[in-house]
């Protein structure tokens, strides 16, 4: 079984079997005609239900050939320029070299004595990402799992630093639009679910600061505490980006930490044509970032970043094993000293071999694509009479949803729209998302593929709304 460890007498085993490996699935990537088989959970379990995980094939190309039954062949590809779902990005290949690097070397990067290089190329880039945000000289930051492990890491140091022991006074403020790890935080963090203020968004899915302003004058006249208000830029729905200038400005008078929930607009933070969208996020006290979102990298890339390195100090233990408090004083750099979890893998260098062969002006080359494909396809939608779009996108998500020339209830047109969405899923032919507006049923397109055009747009459309008539001919007929 030594066989199988990767070290000095087996590196040839390793190149083999890697190759193999990428030579398949560059096979697979080649050959996929859509993003998905319409494969059913009833269909796909028993196959992998019936591996004996007991009884290994011993050779790895025996396990790819398996492997193809069980995952390959069924996955949901998100290169494919109809895979119009959720925030699920193609990814760049500087940034899948670097995955295969940091997986091979396995790199922990909690402490220096098992990352070295890792730990200061981490350090570069949060110092990298905090620039261009514009947070100043005392930021630092640690790269997460992902947008909610961040908001969970910005919310904790803000209740550490509202500084009351009463945790039933903390009061956290976002839009009815942020994201739903918001009110998960707020509960881990022992503050409880109505410990949120929901704001409510103007026609355009912003927060309404106006709303915002009278609420925070009511915690404070009800000797509450003003904890954090949360800002997002790019809500995961409708890609909105709240009022920050406005938010920053309360969050000063109010004593309020402010949050910004960049995971999806960081992507402006590359962008050579709308930067100017982020403006107001250089005066959070903490922000978010998904790299893994907008910079067009595997999951899983995120950070968290804040404007004064000295509140992390709310995430730092110290264990004699592995970080003792004398490594401080020695000025030895432990990544663990910041983070929540111990074990981390080096996800920061998918993002540097990215920006060493791309650039920053290259990532956002592509992010301005997909936000001119979705103004491109708001247009679309706008003029297309069989759809209602709900918002002109400032990112690159548009929502709408198919509406009958006949007359017919609403609840019928929510059916339609659903029925419409499961049908295409299971066609294969395209896959695209879901939501809720005002309690009525929509869909959505959320647009991160370059190589999406506007006639694949309008395909899909046309596809919806042939699914959606067949349901509402086939009922008229049953009626």
């Amino acid at each position: 079984m030594r066989s199988h460890l990767l070290n000095d007498t087996t590196a040839e085993s390793y190149r083999r079997s890697v190759t193999e490996g990428v030579e398949r699935v560059a096979r697979k990537l080649a050959t996929t005609r859509g993003p998905f088989t319409g494969i059913t959970p009833a269909e796909l379990a028993p196959v992998i239900d019936a591996v004996d995980l007991d009884r290994p094939l011993g050779d790895a190309s025996a396990a790819l050939d398996e492997l193809e039954d069980v995952y390959l062949r069924d996955a949901v590809y998100f290169h494919h320029p109809r895979y119009l779902g959720h925030l699920n990005c193609p990814v760049v290949i500087p940034a899948v070299l670097g995955e295969a690097v940091l997986s091979a070397v396995n790199s922990s990067l909690d402490t220096w004595d098992q990352s070295a290089g890792g730990t200061l190329i981490e350090r570069k880039l949060i110092d990298w990402t905090a620039a261009r945000i514009g947070l100043g000289p005392l930021a630092d930051g640690i790269f997460t799992s992902g947008g909610t492990q961040s908001n969970l890491q910005a919310l904790l140091l803000a209740r550490e630093e509202a500084g009351t022991a009463d945790l039933s006074k903390l009061r956290i403020f976002s839009s009815e639009c942020s994201h739903f790890s918001v009110q998960k935080s707020a509960t881990l963090l022992g503050l409880g679910r109505d410990a949120v203020i929901s704001i409510p968004v103007d026609r355009n899915k912003r927060m309404q600061s106006v709303v915002l302003a009278a609420e925070l004058e009511t915690c404070r006249a009800e000797g509450l505490v003003p904890m954090a208000i949360v800002a997002t830029a790019g809500t995961t729905d409708f890609g909105s980006i709240d009022p920050l200038p406005e938010i920053a400005a309360l969050a000063e008078e109010y004593g309020a930490w402010m949050h910004v929930d960049a995971a999806y607009g960081c992507g402006l933070l590359a962008s050579l044509k709308r930067r100017h969208l982020l403006d107001g996020i250089e005066r959070a006290d903490s922000v978010t970032v998904d790299y893994h979102k907008s910079f067009f990298q595997p999951v899983s890339s995120s950070a968290v970043l804040v404007r004064d390195r000295s509140a992390l100090r709310h995430a730092t233990y110290h264990a004699d094993y592995l970080n003792p408090r004398r490594t401080v004083a020695e000025q030895i750099p432990n990544q663990v000293d910041k983070s929540l979890q111990t074990t981390r893998r080096f996800d920061a260098l998918k993002l540097w071999m990215t920006l060493r062969v791309m650039g920053a002006d290259g990532v956002g080359e592509l992010f301005d694509e997909v936000c001119d494909l979705a103004a491109a396809g708001h247009d679309l939608l706008a003029a297309d009479p069989r759809y209602d779009v709900v918002v002109e996108p400032q990112l690159s998500t548009l929502v709408y949803r198919y509406v009958p020339e006949a007359v017919t209830s609403p609840a019928e047109i929510d059916r339609a729209n659903l029925y419409a969405r499961k049908a295409l899923f299971a066609s294969g032919e395209a896959v695209v998302a879901g939501t809720k507006v005002d309690g009525r049923q929509y869909l959505k397109f959320t647009l991160l593929n370059p190589e999406t055009t506007v006639s694949d747009i309008a395909a899909v459309l046309d596809l919806i709304a042939g699914h959606a008539e067949q349901y509402l001919g086939e009922n008229l007929v049953h009626a």
